[in-house]
């Protein structure tokens, strides 16, 4: 601190009367040391390399939609009702890697297409930093598709949560959490759990706590009846979220995704 106390004394005695100096020098020093502190607080240190290190991901559609992870026309047959660890793992496969081999680096994007970690450095899909796979959702009526916190099967707890077993300060891992939907055309948008505040460029929007709620906000994309949509999912942590520091690295994150069809005035279509 010798050295920038020196170089503060220094600019202030040179553009400040005397009477003034001592005050205006304590008020930098103490707006310096806030801005530092700032930059801090967010997101691992740099140079470290243990990101989030276990992950679980479950993905189930409500009885009106189907989905794969591969294109099969019109034929409902051949789409399922969820998708498991092990299908993702079979389409990680082709880039040589799996969900156990992944490790949540924390990274941030203001258009959620392209990500970018502490350094600016742009970086590769599923090569640490961040989670991304397609899936192909197809339905037999036109709708808006949006997330439920609500179990779309009777009898399962399939409701869209994202959970951690990690404890005290780990646990903070599920607010830094970023899940986003690319439909290409047919939409965009981006779940952040326990949302407080936006935080980048990229807008961001959280599911009502209790009965849930349809609305605009919480539409993700469109699908035209018995025409297969291609969907990028991508799931991050998001460095610069506040609680994005050291505490989180090594924990576990588990998401659960639950999709459910509305019609145009975002009720539930059965």
């Amino acid at each position: 601190m010798g050295f920038f106390s020196k170089t503060v004394d220094k600019m202030v005695k040179e553009k400040v009367p005397r009477k003034k100096r001592k005050r205006l020098i304590v008020l930098i020093s103490l707006l310096v040391l806030l801005s530092m502190t700032t930059a801090t607080y967010a997101w691992f240190t740099v140079n470290t390399f243990a990101g989030v290190d276990s992950l679980d991901l479950h993905i189930s559609v409500s009885a009106q939609l189907k989905v794969s992870m591969e294109d099969h026309g019109a034929n409902l047959d051949q789409y399922v009702k969820e998708i498991t660890n092990e299908m993702i793992d079979g389409y990680l496969a082709t880039a040589g890697t799996s969900l156990e081999e992944i490790l949540l680096d924390p990274v941030t994007s203001d258009d959620g297409r392209i990500y970018r970690n502490q350094r600016g450095a742009e970086r590769e899909a599923n090569k640490r930093s961040y989670l991304e796979f397609e899936c192909f959702f197809i339905a037999t009526e036109n709708m808006w598709v949006h997330l439920t916190t609500e179990s779309t099967d009777e009898g399962l707890d399939n409701g869209t949560r994202v959970s951690t077993e990690s404890t005290g300060p780990k646990a903070d891992v599920v607010n830094c959490a970023r899940v986003n939907f690319d439909a290409g055309e047919g939409g965009m948008a981006t779940y952040e759990p326990n949302r407080e505040s936006q935080i980048t460029g990229l807008p961001t929007f959280d599911l009502p706590r209790g009965t849930m709620v349809y609305s605009d906000n919480t539409r993700l994309f469109h699908l035209n009846a018995m025409e297969p949509t291609k969907v990028t999912i991508r799931l991050w942590i998001e460095g610069e979220d506040p609680q994005c520091d050291d505490d989180v690295q090594d924990a576990h994150l588990a998401v659960q995704l639950d999709f459910i069809g509305c019609d145009e005035n975002n009720q539930p279509i059965s």
